[in-house]
Parts: structure tokens; C-alpha cells; sequence
């Protein structure tokens, strides 16, 4: 039950805005004067605080609304007054108060400002409960996730942080597969040393071996002098190789050969150097497909595939959208210099309608274009109306054209239909099991059930993947 403070020095007063907080099924108490209130607001929490403005005493409404904002950010308080002036309001509502209402009023008024003003509160508690889950709870560096797949992630990460496995991170585009190289990093014991990043998409064949394994002085023409490769620079901590299915063919045999030899030789150098680096390379491309296909060195793929970690995509971890709305907005607001402090419940909702093909970057870019044009405290929905144009799809089943029913039976036949369903999955997901369940969108214990059930050997490759 929501609790209210009627504060006036009225009797009549307090006694009409009482019944009228009794009839909307609020607890309510009430104080004659400052003092008394404050006394109240020392002793318990309350929700919504109405309080007359001219009172006698030494503590005035503007007192009580000082003292509320001191113990509370959360309690709404309406400021009741019979000698409303423009500079009362100001002051009032400069203060913090949620509104004002001007004596004589008429019960409908105060049982929508004290509607209103319950919900202002309870959607700051959220917000208030949100930043919590953020920092407290769902939390992985920079990472933020209470969705299944995200813990799924995190326990993946705890697992492998302090060894000297090589790490592969897959997922889409914006997805955060740098951020999850860096939380390895940052969370290690090697923590104190360099941390390297080269995107191997981003720079030309012919510049990306001397980048990555340096190269000495004469190499090559224009080779004036020695250059220390991000190897080098990476020695003791984590070197960082993101679009790694972007590498040329050429330079995936040399990256074996460091990786297998723990130590590389500069190009045009005379001797080996022993190197102490972790490895930790992400792709968005399906490198077994790559490997297939003769794209990528099948080889390196094991190589560097001795821990998976699989990024979700937002469409597929939804339950996230809020936590990570909340920590973009602090952080634009921040850095922007805005004072938006939340985002409307119906503003949320299209948020959470919305399918981000572009993935939690996506969603960033959309806070911070909303904390930048919100005209309010908060984000409204005319802050998105570029995405309420676009809901997220709905997905609908091919519908099953039958001409005829089964002769050997329904169960025979069902049973056959699901035998190919799964071994086309499997050849699609190249024999791992893990793999198989995620193109299907069933857990992996319904998969292994249903394997055992019609007798279909998979691969036993089970740990590959989160």
C-alpha cells in the first residue's frame, strides 16, 4: 500500500486531502505543522508528501520539501499553497517538488497529481533498481547482461580468465566481442601488461605482417629503420585479433607458426624472439564455413578454437534491453551534459519492440541520439518515433502443405521427418552438437535427447561453444 503525508495546518484541510488519499487506497498520516512532519519523515518512508506552503513555526513548506529532498530522490512531493505566485512555483519546483496545486482545488485535480506522482515515483525505483542490477549484479567489465545467453558468456569467461588458452569470440557486429577481449584482459593477471588490438580487415595485405610481427631495418625498400610488431608490444599481456576470418591465406600460415612456436621472427630479421602472449581472436564470419570453403586454414581455425565464446545477438537477449538502455543514458548524459535522467515506461516498450539489426551498438547510438534531442528529464516516445516505424518482425512457420496422410503411421513418419531435421542440423553445424541445438533453437539437453531417442551418433564436441 502506497504511503502518503498530508501536511496543513488546516484541520478541515487535512481531514478532505486524508479521505481523498483513503479513497485512491493510500495509507496516509498526518502532521499540523513542519515540525510534525519532519518528525514523520525522520521515523518512516513515505511516497508522496502533500504539504501546505504558508505554515506556522519556523518550518515552512519549502522546509519540509528541503528536508524530503535530504532523506529521499525518490519521494514525490506536491506543494499546496492559497497564495500561488509565479516565483513560489519556481523556487518549489526548483527544489525538486513534483508539482504545485493552488487552494481552492477540486478533488479530481489532487487524485490526478497524486496518480501521477505515484508513478513518477515507482518509475524511479525502477530505474534506481536498474542501476543496481548494473553495477551490482549483471556486470562483467564493461559488459552488461541478466539474459541466459549473457551469463551463459560470463561463466564461460570466469572459466577461462587466468589461463593461457587462446580464445575465439564469435557473433555479429556489434554484438561486443571487443569488449569481452578486454574484460578477459582487465580481469587477468595480466592485467598489468599491454593490452593490443589491430582489426585485421582494416589494414592493407601487404602492411599487415610488418604490423603484426615487425620487421628489421632493409627488409623492404622504404625499411629506413627497425619496427617492433603489436607481437612485441603484446609480450606479457593480450594481443587482440579482431576480424580474424578478414586475414589473407598468407599471413594465417605465419600466425600458426607463432602460435604453435611460441616466439616469431621479425620479417627480415636474423633471429627468433620468444614471445609470452595471449591470444584472443573474434570473427563475425562462420570460420567453419571459411574452413570449408578453403577461405581459412583449418589448422589455425583449431588452433585458435581451443575456447569458443558466442556473442548473442540483442534480438536473442532482450531481457537486457533495459539494463542497457539504463547504463547508455547515464553515460551519455554524462559525457553530453544533459539532464536526462530516464526513460518512460512507454518509451521503453518501443525499445524493447525494436529488433537492432545493428546489435547493442545500435542501441547505443539510439540512446544517445535520444539523450541529446529529449527536451524532458527523461526520454519520451517522441525521443524514438524513428523506431516505432519499425517494430521487430514476426516470425512465422511455413505452414506444412500435406496431400496425403502417412501410410506407415503418424509416430513412423513424425519420427522420420525429425531424423532428417537433425542430421541436416548436424551437417550444417559441421558435427558439433552445440552448434546443431543453436540452428534448431532448442537447448542442447532437448538435442541430446532427441539424438539418443532415434539412435543418431553426433559429434562429441560438446564444450566448443557456450
Amino acid at each position: 500500500m502506497k504511503r502518503v503525508l498530508v501536511v496543513d495546518d488546516e484541520p478541515s484541510m487535512r481531514e478532505v486531502l486524508s479521505l481523498l488519499m483513503r479513497r485512491a487506497g493510500c495509507s496516509v498520516e498526518a502532521a499540523s505543522d513542519g515540525a510534525e512532519a519532519i518528525a514523520w519523515l525522520e521515523r518512516e518512508e513515505f511516497d508522496v508528501v502533500f504539504t501546505d506552503l504558508k505554515m506556522p513555526g519556523q518550518i515552512d513548506g519549502i522546509g519540509v520539501l528541503r528536508h524530503v529532498r535530504s532523506v529521499s530522490t525518490s519521494t514525490q512531493v506536491i506543494v499546496l499553497t492559497a497564495f500561488a505566485t509565479a516565483e513560489t512555483a519556481i523556487e518549489a519546483m526548483r527544489l525538486g517538488a513534483y508539482d504545485y496545486v493552488q487552494k481552492p482545488f477540486k478533488n479530481k485535480e489532487i487524485e490526478a497529481v497524486l496518480e501521477k506522482s505515484l508513478e513518477k515515483r515507482a518509475l524511479l525505483q525502477e530505474n534506481r533498481l536498474l542501476r543496481y542490477e548494473l553495477h551490482e549484479r549483471y556486470q562483467f567489465g564493461n559488459l552488461v547482461g541478466k539474459s541466459l545467453p549473457m551469463q551463459s558468456v560470463f561463466e564461460m569467461m570466469r572459466k577461462v580468465i587466468d589461463t593461457k588458452v587462446n580464445v575465439l569470440i564469435l557473433g555479429e557486429s556489434g554484438t561486443g566481442k571487443e569488449l569481452v577481449a578486454r574484460a578477459l584482459h582487465y580481469n587477468s593477471q595480466r592485467k598489468e601488461r599491454p593490452f593490443v588490438a589491430i582489426n585485421c580487415g582494416a589494414i592493407p595485405e601487404n602492411l599487415l605482417e610488418s604490423e603484426l610481427f615487425g620487421h628489421a631495418k632493409g627488409a623492404f625498400t622504404g625499411a629506413d629503420r627497425d619496427k617492433i610488431g603489436l607481437f612485441q608490444l603484446a609480450d606479457g599481456g593480450t594481443l587482440f585479433l579482431d576480424e580474424i576470418g578478414e586475414m589473407p591465406l598468407s599471413l594465417q600460415v605465419k600466425l600458426l607458426r607463432v602460435l604453435q612456436d611460441r616466439c616469431l621472427r621479425p620479417l627480415g630479421g636474423q633471429k627468433d624472439i620468444s614471445l609470452d602472449v595471449r591470444l584472443i581472436a573474434a570473427t563475425n564470419r562462420p570460420l567453419k564455413e571459411e574452413v570449408r570453403q578453403g577461405r581459412f586454414r583449418e589448422d589455425l581455425f583449431f588452433r585458435l578454437n581451443v575456447v569458443s565464446i558466442q556473442m548473442p545477438a540483442l534480438r536473442d537477449r532482450t531481457d537486457d534491453i533495459p539494463l542497457l538502455a539504463t547504463a547508455f543514458l547515464n553515460r551519455a548524459a554524462q559525457e553530453l551534459q544533459r539532464p536526462v535522467r530516464s526513460i518512460s515506461r512507454e518509451a521503453m516498450e518501443i525499445l524493447l519492440r525494436y529488433a537492432y539489426p545493428g546489435n547493442v551498438r545500435e542501441l547505443q547510438n539510439i540512446i544517445e541520439r535520444a539523450v541529446l534531442l529529449a527536451n524532458a528529464t527523461e526520454v519520451l516516445p517522441e525521443d524514438l518515433i524513428h523506431l516505432s516505424e519499425h517494430p521487430k518482425p514476426q516470425h512465422k512457420a511455413t505452414p506444412l502443405i500435406v496431400s496425403k496422410l502417412p501410410t506407415e503411421g503418424l509416430e513412423v513418419y513424425l519420427a522420420s521427418v525429425e531424423r532428417d531435421i537433425l542430421l541436416e542440423a548436424l551437417r550444417q553445424a559441421g558435427g558439433v552438437r552445440t552448434d546443431a541445438a543453436k540452428l534448431l533453437q532448442i537447448s542442447f539437453r532437448s538435442l541430446r535427447y532427441r539424438l539418443s531417442k532415434l539412435d543418431i551418433e553426433g559429434d562429441a564436441e560438446e564444450n566448443k561453444t557456450v
